[in-house]
């Protein structure tokens, strides 16, 4: 299937048109400046003297950047920390590819290619709120610079790669990372579209980063190794790229959509690694309703972390519970085979202040997303991984003994909830492409009037009931396929919290019966979205996916979306519905070629866009 992916994107032209509208000539598209010292680009910088400038989740203040303190309670001591631990992994990456090119320090490489992806996971919206732990990260980062240079590389020539914090104090490291905020590398640029590439890029890297992580966790399981070397190539000099300061609007364009060509691998990579450490994931009821006894929550995304508990959780009377985007475990042959993995507690991350008060025992929480706890569960609250909380008891080398043992002192759930209720899962594409023919069939005969993709990353907005409303609206005889935590804005509504319903079900020309709303996974599970459209429009004798009665609305939040969005990008997709708002670092520029390239919008009314959809527009 990647061979496929990779010809969709060989043989697509938008990449090259792109890099034409942009730099081809000296008349740039509408929006573009040389100089870039427009009233705008002066407002949107303005903020120097600020306790801190972030804006790379969706839900930023008031759409411009968090100011004071984080939408998602990060404080400036924290976003101070991740913006030096930002440049100092460019600066490492500058030394990996000298060493790459010199042949040598292959054990160095090694630690730094996996100190790369954890470090950078640490940096993602709702992962790690302590400051402390970051800077360890720097620490770390700035001695496997020293590893290289004792193992005989030669210092890059690149300023960047000079840097030096080595044992340098929390308050010094705070005070230079002023120097690399966002207000100032954009001054330093001097060119508002370059700059928004540059932080598309960035943030994109991130939510790569975080991808190859996951597979690295897994490859590590299955057999001891890691992501592809040359995924690991592709991000260093990538991240080299974006030390430079240079408006280089071409190069930067060429890294953004690099990012997504090598997501793609990655997302390929996460597919097969699960299934292979797993089984291959097929569809499930799940339990939503408690069973009586002690128990343990787990939420996050990583199912390696789930599995150990698991295993040390055998025998012990323990129920376990997913939450969140730890719902797809239970499509796992392996992991549904555990007969106390009891079932799925909670909805998307933003409830858990209130799912997690009111669960009956320990929890863990394994990646994004992580909020700052309430008082009266934090001290049942334990972080692994990248994640972080200062004062949080953190997990170390997946021992969860001390999770374990709370877990048989806290009252559990004291009666099991009666009529149980299920939600079938599991629709991953190896479900989903055996039934394309019928699903090919319907839309032929006119049984089948639209395939709507409605899913992505959710957050707290209220107007992120704009997709709950697409769906509730949608006709009856169309398909929702949906993933990533905004899954939920559907299965939680009134008309589809129930997959047994006759109106929530779709009837194949050969009569078997399918969930209208077929849940696909996490946003770890994209790939799944992906191959299903690709090898419909392939069956279907279409030159692309966008031919297909295909329509996307994706909700956007954090940086693993936007290296889905890379990724669709890469492969060509067009007309994608983005909401509830466009990023806020999207310049007008930028989001004006991007329009004009790929006709991505953002979301409007939900039963105007609707019309659209139904009508291929």
């Amino acid at each position: 299937m990647l061979s496929t992916l990779r010809r969709v994107a060989a043989s697509s032209q938008l990449r090259s048109t792109l890099a034409k509208s942009l730099v081809a000539t000296q008349a740039l598209p509408h929006g573009f400046t040389r100089t870039a010292k427009s009233s705008h680009m002066t407002a949107r910088w303005q903020s120097t003297e600020s306790a801190m400038f972030c804006r790379q989740c969706e839900q930023t203040a008031d759409h411009h950047a968090c100011t004071t303190v984080g939408v998602c309670g990060k404080t400036p001591e924290t976003s101070a920390a991740q913006d030096a631990l930002i440049h100092v992994l460019k600066s490492v990456a500058l030394w990996c590819t000298a060493a790459r090119a010199s042949g040598t320090a292959a054990n160095v490489l090694a630690k730094a290619n996996t100190w790369t992806l954890e470090a950078t996971f640490s940096t993602l919206t709702n992962v790690n709120f302590d400051e402390n732990r970051i800077l360890e990260y720097i620490q770390q980062g700035e001695a496997l610079k020293k590893e290289f240079a004792a193992a005989g590389v030669a210092t890059p020539s690149h300023p960047v790669a000079h840097l030096d914090w080595l044992n340098k104090t929390e308050s010094q490291i705070q005070e230079a990372a002023l120097l690399v905020s966002v207000p100032e590398r954009a001054k330093l640029m001097n060119h508002e579209d370059a700059f928004s590439l540059h932080e598309l890029a960035t943030y994109g890297m991130k939510g790569l980063c975080a991808y190859a992580e996951h597979v690295h966790q897994l490859r590590q399981e299955i057999d001891g190794s890691s992501v592809d070397e040359s995924v690991m190539i592709a991000i260093h000099e990538i991240y080299a790229k974006l030390a430079d300061d240079t408006a280089d609007v071409n190069g930067l364009l060429q890294a953004a959509l690099k990012i997504g060509e090598v997501n793609t691998s990655v997302l390929a990579a996460l597919d097969a690694a699960h299934a292979e450490l797993l089984g291959a994931p097929c569809p499930t009821p799940v339990r939503t309703s408690a069973v009586k006894g002690k128990c343990i929550l787990v939420s996050g995304h990583d199912m390696v972390d789930l599995y150990h508990l698991l295993k040390q959780t055998e025998g012990t009377g323990i129920q376990v519970y997913t939450h969140g985007e730890m719902l797809p475990a239970h499509s796992y042959p392996k992991l549904h085979a555990f007969p106390h993995l009891a079932g799925s507690y909670g909805t998307a991350w933003q409830n858990q202040n209130f799912e997690f008060s009111c669960f009956p025992g320990p929890v863990v929480v394994t990646t994004n997303c992580v909020l700052k706890p309430r008082k009266i569960y934090e001290d049942r609250l334990y972080t692994i991984n990248a994640t972080g909380l200062s004062g949080i008891k953190h997990v170390k080398n997946r021992d969860f003994s001390a999770v374990i043992e709370q877990a048989k002192q806290c009252k559990g759930f004291e009666q099991t909830a009666e009529p149980a209720t299920f939600r079938t899962i599991g629709f991953n594409h190896r479900a989903v492409l055996p039934l394309a023919d019928q699903i090919i069939e319907a839309a032929t005969a006119g049984k089948l009037s639209r395939i709507l993709l409605i899913g992505g990353c959710d957050g707290s907005q209220w107007n992120r009931s704009y997709f709950t409303d697409l769906a509730d609206e949608s006709p009856e005889d169309s398909i929702i396929l949906t993933l990533g935590c905004a899954k939920n804005r559907i299965l939680q509504s009134e008309k589809f919290k129930s997959d047994d319903l006759v109106t929530n079900q779709i009837t194949l020309p050969n009569g078997a019966t399918i969930p209208r709303v077929l849940d696909m996974g996490q946003c770890n599970d994209s790939y799944s979205a992906v191959v299903v459209a690709l090898e419909l429009a392939k069956a279907m004798k279409l030159e692309s996916v966008n031919e297909l009665p295909l329509s996307l609305a994706i909700s956007h939040l954090e940086q693993k979306a936007a290296a889905v969005l890379l990724t669709l990008l890469h492969l060509g997709v067009k007309n994608i519905r983005l909401g509830p708002s466009l990023p806020a670092y999207i310049s007008p520029g930028i989001l004006s070629v991007l329009q004009q390239n790929y006709n991505i919008m953002p979301v409007g009314d939900p039963s105007s866009d609707l019309k659209m959809m139904m009508e291929g527009k």
